[in-house]
């Protein structure tokens, strides 16, 4: 139905602009509550418009025991610092052979890019497979641990 007239002009003059007496217009009682009051009953509606999530559980939370990060290191910074550790002791030298343990540094998974000029004994949690190719390509060593 078309309106010709807005509800505010209509009531114009009449003083409670059709809520009653002045007293039936006062507090929170008159509009449902404060807040978020009969968010689960009277204002259910508005509820589901403003946030439908507001109520009960959602979604899933998967246990942090079965989340496994890997920490992935790549050959050509082994090849590079190899000489540094060995210096600064987290790596040691046995006939013309460096062994570096990876985990001592931190990773635990040891990725192919780069190359080796030198052969290396590395030790690892896990490797790639290209990886183990390239060490034992510059006559090293994949041991996993």
């Amino acid at each position: 139905m078309i309106r010709k007239g807005k509800k505010i002009n209509k009531m114009r003059g009449s003083r409670s602009n059709g809520g009653g007496s002045v007293k039936r217009r006062r507090g929170a009682g008159n509009k449902g509550g404060k807040g978020k009051a009969g968010a689960g009953k009277h204002h259910w509606s508005t509820t589901v418009i403003e946030n439908r999530y507001y109520f009960g559980k959602h979604g899933f939370k998967r246990p942090q025991k079965t989340i496994h990060k890997s920490y992935p290191v790549n050959l050509n910074f082994l090849n590079d610092k190899a000489e540094e550790f060995v210096e600064q002791g987290i790596a040691t030298k046995e006939d013309d052979v460096i062994v570096i343990d990876v985990t001592e540094l931190g990773y635990n998974k040891v990725l192919a890019t780069g190359s080796l000029d030198i052969p290396l004994v590395v030790k690892s949690p896990a490797f790639s497979e290209a990886a183990i190719e390239k060490i034992e390509e510059a006559g090293g060593e994949a041991v996993e641990l």
